[in-house]
């Protein structure tokens, strides 16, 4: 968020009734839920489903990886989004939907200050 402001104040013509944004590269759905669960591009491809408008995951799928993934941390963040997608975002019933990823995919990446 502060980036986005300090390249705002960069930019010689700011006018001050228009918004500003930038571009965002945002990942697939597919890619968010390769990088959570750290299951092949196949294997995921493979288990998204349509639910009306909105891309979601079973949640038995989501189980399977909990209980068997080599990886404790992988373990750890499937079962968080889960529990996090059946509770929060339970439109899709027995399903994890797009939005959760999207939240968790965030979460993943964010970098915090170290304890002093």
């Amino acid at each position: 968020m502060v980036e986005e402001y300090m390249a705002l104040l960069q930019c010689a013509k700011i006018q001050v009734d228009r918004a500003y944004s930038r571009a965002v590269n945002a990942p697939t759905f597919l890619k968010r839920l390769m990088n959570i669960t750290g299951m092949s591009e196949k294997w995921v491809a493979a288990r998204i489903k349509q639910k009306g408008d909105n891309k979601c995951i079973s949640w038995k799928n989501l189980k399977d990886i909990v209980l068997a993934h080599p990886d404790a941390k992988k373990r750890v963040n499937v079962f968080a989004l889960s529990i996090y997608g059946l509770v929060v975002f339970p439109k899709a019933l027995g399903h994890v939907a797009e939005a959760v990823t999207d939240l968790f995919d965030r979460l993943d990446k964010v970098v915090t200050p170290k304890s002093r």
